[in-house]
């Protein structure tokens, strides 16, 4: 059991420490923000045991980052661990990633690539992504034996995402000192089970996650902590001519084949078609309701690919004659977007389903297209 004082102690990076050029110098160094209420009980319970490995569930928008920054920050203090590797689902959360860590006087390489064999001297640590392990987890695993490591995985439901994703990460991380997985929700494996997590069947059979704590979205909108939601269904028929010129007809959110479903969603988001229009236009009034009483609130978007964000956003420019940011996982410039969009007072963010946002301040008119009813209402955040 590790023994804790009056609580961890955070070195501020001096003007004087002068970190390497590739660095993004956005982030205020040395600044650490009050933990929350259940940030601090999540860190109270780890420090009840000794916990190789320890998974935490908390609702999107809670504070995932913060507190495991914190106890990588109480892990170093008392030099349970020498170092620190963060793995996150895409390439701008590492950017995120180093700059939070940064607030929090530690330093993360979020440039380090596997054509590196070590990590520099002036960092604590590297940001990598599930793909970088992927592709050569023997380099990841050669950092980790280098010395004591806490391994972070982040939304670590995405290292199920490929069965090699998953052997990789057991190869890469096995021999960590400890490691700290968080997720935005409770998830399944009806396949293969994600590496360093403890499963259990339900009566069903299905293998279920077991969370170390769990940080709900109902306990945190009692706390204030994220802001209310209201999902406002979307339902209507479609009308579509397959390449044969067969004309075919379904209701959304009826039972139907699973071929004619998947046709009818195909037709309906559509971003040539006239339901998504129709669509953004009801939440985009939606949105500017709430706006009367929470003048920063935001929409998100979120289209089932790259392609469909940028018509999307395209359809939002001409309805409310601005253009909205947009969020691609693999342009350098997403980190700076979503920061611009989390200061700023504009209305609509759109990105691909899976982009991995951080989002400060959506609240109305959320999109969120996929094979189940598309709903439009607030987000948490």
């Amino acid at each position: 059991m590790t023994e804790r004082g009056a609580g961890p102690v955070f070195r501020a990076v001096t003007a004087a420490e002068q970190l390497p050029p590739a660095y993004p110098e956005r982030a205020a160094r040395g600044t650490v923000s009050a933990l929350r209420a259940w940030q601090q009980e999540a860190l109270d319970t780890y420090f009840s045991g000794t916990h190789r490995d320890f998974l935490v569930s908390a609702t999107p928008g809670a504070g995932k980052t913060t507190f495991a920054l914190r106890l990588a920050a109480e892990l170093l203090r008392t030099r349970v661990v020498d170092r620190i590797t963060v793995v996150a689902p895409t390439e701008h959360l590492k950017i995120q990633w180093a700059d939070a860590a940064h607030r929090a006087g530690i330093r993360l390489d979020p440039r380090f690539t596997n054509r590196h064999a070590r990590e520099s001297r002036q960092y604590h640590g590297v940001v990598v992504t599930y793909a970088q392990v992927a592709v050569k987890s023997a380099v990841h695993r050669a950092l980790t034996e280098s010395r004591r490591t806490l391994v972070i995985l982040d939304e670590v439901h995405h290292g199920g995402d490929a069965l090699s994703w998953g052997d990789a990460i057991r190869d890469a991380f096995d021999p960590a000192t400890r490691r700290l997985s968080l997720t935005g929700t409770p998830f399944r494996s009806d396949t293969a089970p994600i590496p360093f997590v403890s499963y259990l069947r339900d009566e069903r059979g299905v293998r279920l996650s077991q969370t170390d704590f769990a940080y709900g979205y109902g306990r945190a909108l009692h706390d204030g902590v994220v802001r209310p939601v209201i999902f406002l269904s979307y339902a209507g028929t479609m009308r579509w001519r397959t390449r044969q010129g067969e004309e075919w007809e379904a209701t959304l959110g009826q039972d139907d084949t699973k071929d004619v479903t998947a046709q009818a969603w195909r037709a309906a988001l559509d971003p040539d078609g006239d339901w998504i229009p129709a669509v953004l236009t009801a939440a985009d009034r939606r949105l500017s309701e709430v706006r009367q009483s929470v003048p920063d609130a935001g929409g998100l978007v979120i289209a089932t690919d790259q392609t469909a964000a940028r018509a999307y956003a395209a359809i939002l420019t001409e309805i409310t004659g601005t253009a909205p940011v947009l969020v691609l996982s693999d342009e350098k410039a997403s980190s700076e977007r979503i920061q611009r969009f989390a200061e700023s007072d504009q209305r609509w963010m759109a990105a691909p389903l899976g982009g991995g946002l951080r989002h400060e301040r959506l609240h109305a008119a959320v999109l969120r297209p996929g094979h189940r009813p598309v709903r439009a209402g607030s987000a948490a955040g």
